[in-house]
């Protein structure tokens, strides 16, 4: 087992041991905060030579760069409910979770998770899942959910197929995961990957900030996906 895959699952028990981890919590009765949240200061990332904002590049490859910039900040693991803004809203820049690196990196690219999850929740609202026994949409926490993020990839995006072959996730997909509690969590495909070149590498939050690491095949994968946002995005990017 690598020095990668041991420190992951060494983060992993901080994680299933912070009530609330690896999903935003729900109203009316929040979760605390976490009683093991970390600051770390992120890891050195060795940028491709790729611009998120450069319309020329495949969305892909600017959502995947959008991905590697959000590894450069330091953000505190909490999974406490929040009541922000709404559209464009965000709990503070200096906290969040797994969820919320995926909505942070779309926003780079223009995209706003926050308020297409609630539009689509207030149209199709039983096609979501039901697990937090919610009877209408919530702004505050919709997008900040995994499982509500990967029935929304799938409705408007292509959920393609889960397999063990590494060439098959492309920087810019979305992978969401079941860890060894049955909690969801999710992150994005990098342009980066393995020293040897069989894996790329994933940007994702378990525990202690923002980390791009090879963990693509560590957790049992539950969904894959490629969002590239409304069609007037597309065409305007």
């Amino acid at each position: 087992m690598n020095a990668n895959r041991v420190s992951l699952l060494f983060v992993l028990g901080l994680c299933v041991a912070v009530i609330g981890a690896c999903d935003a919590a729900a109203p009316p009765s929040p979760r605390p905060k976490p009683t093991v949240a970390q600051t770390v200061t992120a890891p050195a990332v060795q940028r491709v030579h790729k611009d998120w904002s450069d319309a020329r590049l495949p969305f892909g490859l600017r959502l995947a760069a959008a991905a590697e910039e959000r590894a450069t900040h330091i953000v505190t693991y909490d999974a406490a409910y929040l009541r922000i803004p709404y559209p464009m809203g965000d709990v503070p820049a200096s906290q969040g979770v797994c969820s919320d690196e995926v909505v942070r990196a779309y926003r780079l690219l223009g995209i706003d998770l926050q308020r297409l999850v609630h539009e689509d929740m207030a149209r199709a609202f039983a096609a979501y899942p039901t697990r937090w026994h919610m009877t209408h949409p919530d702004p505050n926490i919709d997008h900040r959910r995994v499982p509500n993020l990967a029935t929304f990839f799938a409705r408007h995006g292509q959920a393609l197929a889960v397999s063990d072959e590494a060439n098959d996730y492309k920087p810019g997909d979305v992978i969401a995961w079941a860890l060894p509690d049955g909690r969801p969590h999710i992150g994005l495909v990098t342009e980066e990957r393995t020293s040897d070149g069989a894996r790329p590498l994933v940007l994702h939050n378990i525990g202690l900030g923002p980390h791009i690491e090879d963990m693509l095949f560590v957790f049992k994968i539950t969904g894959h996906y490629r969002y590239e946002g409304p069609k007037r995005l597309r065409r305007e990017s």
